[in-house]
């Protein structure tokens, strides 16, 4: 039984512009710390998949690439923007991994930032205004973190500190809670 979670390949594909506009963004941040290719690559994949110029079944032969890379990394600033970058390669794989690149990547901004409180709020914000009217519905569409155990947003990695609660904001958000993400401070 296919998982709410994976969504249609055409959400998925949908969605798979923010979350590489969201890696993107903090792409820098790995490649300060490591001259592995493989994250912007991943990035290069998901803006192609978006674009229908690669298919999924590619895209899921190749999305743990990212995921090896951020071992390079040798800051954890470096290392969220890797996860994210591979977050947004497995979209292709599963519509959710779109939460967790904008996740991963609000978690490199703050790990960047120590000393600006609300650098992790102030990224959210920017991730949310950068969504089309379309991404929202797709991303309306995918289940509350926590409450589906099928996927990415089931108990796990992205359910615990900052990326949880970066995916907790943005689907409050999205569902009609608080304009303005309220992240506490930075959160690591």
């Amino acid at each position: 039984m296919t998982s709410i979670q994976t969504l249609t390949e055409t959400d998925r594909r949908t969605i798979a512009r923010w979350a590489a506009a969201c890696a993107q963004r903090v792409l820098p941040l790995f490649e300060a710390d490591s001259p592995d290719d493989r994250v912007q690559d991943a990035v290069a994949r998901t803006r192609a998949f978006s674009n229908g110029e690669s298919t999924a079944a590619a895209e899921i032969r190749q999305r743990l690439f990212a995921v090896k890379a951020a071992r390079t990394a040798t800051s954890p600033a470096g290392a969220a923007a890797a996860r994210s970058a591979a977050q947004a390669s497995a979209v292709a794989h599963m519509g959710a991994h779109a939460l967790g690149a904008a996740a991963y990547a609000a978690k490199a901004v703050s790990l960047a930032n120590p000393s600006e409180r609300n650098a992790a709020q102030k990224e959210v914000q920017w991730q949310l205004a950068h969504l089309t009217n379309d991404e929202r519905d797709v991303l309306r569409r995918l289940p509350l973190l926590g409450t589906d155990t099928s996927g990415p947003l089931g108990p796990g990695l992205l359910t615990r500190g900052i990326v949880g609660s970066v995916i907790r904001e943005i689907q409050a958000h999205l569902n009609g809670g608080s304009p303005e993400p309220q992240l506490a401070g930075r959160i690591s």
